[in-house]
């Protein structure tokens, strides 16, 4: 019974949400890597992870165009899509910047604040996008930056990998704030996750 349960549930995904699952794939393995580099100290790892943080947003990008291509559009793969999102573009985002040296006390805070950021703007954009679509079939803007531009850390965290500059070499170093480190460089998950949850930035979405 349990197994019939099992395949009835994954007849129920569309072509849409494999791609979905693609990304929370990339993102996954992202961490993975991440923790192989704390564990190994391979650069080679780390930036693998990097590399799979663009992967996501192309199957993030494919499933959207699928689903509308086919016309099929269900809670299932918006519910999909965002924990997909928050695995791709909050939590491995996150850990890759602690995996570069982001690992002072004010650091995790920011990081953890960042990925709260995430699931608020996943989840309000959940809540609202009937009301955003203005009784349409179609979200016409978001509110606050998408999940996935934090790919653009991503990338900044790639470039400095591949220039050594991590860890204790990090960019703009770091500065001591009371009982904690503080490294500046985490100030670019700051602005991403405050911009991701502002409800005055408005952005048409294509």
């Amino acid at each position: 019974m349990t197994r019939q349960r099992h395949f009835s549930m994954l007849r129920d995904f569309q072509l849409a949400d494999w791609f979905t699952l693609a990304n929370a794939v990339c993102g996954t393995v992202a961490v993975f890597a991440a923790m192989r580099f704390l564990q190994d100290g391979i650069v080679r790892d780390l930036l693998l992870g990097m590399a799979l943080i663009p992967l996501a947003f192309v199957f993030d990008a494919l499933d959207g165009r699928i689903a509308r291509w086919r016309k099929v559009a269900s809670t299932l793969g918006r519910e999909l899509d965002s924990l997909a999102d928050v695995i791709s573009f909050g939590v491995a985002p996150a850990a890759l910047g602690y995996a570069c040296g982001l690992q002072g006390g004010w650091d995790m805070a920011v990081l953890a604040y960042f990925v709260a950021c995430g699931v608020s703007r996943l989840a309000r954009y959940n809540v609202t996008a009937e009301t955003l679509a203005d009784g349409g079939d179609k979200v016409k803007y978001f509110e606050g930056t998408p999940i996935p531009t934090s790919l653009l850390i991503v990338v900044l965290l790639a470039i400095a990998a591949w220039q050594g500059s991590i860890g204790d070499a990090l960019w703009f170093g770091a500065i001591q704030l009371g009982p904690w480190q503080l490294h500046p460089l985490v100030l670019v998950y700051v602005l991403s996750g405050s911009l991701m949850v502002s409800k005055t930035l408005r952005i048409p979405k294509p």
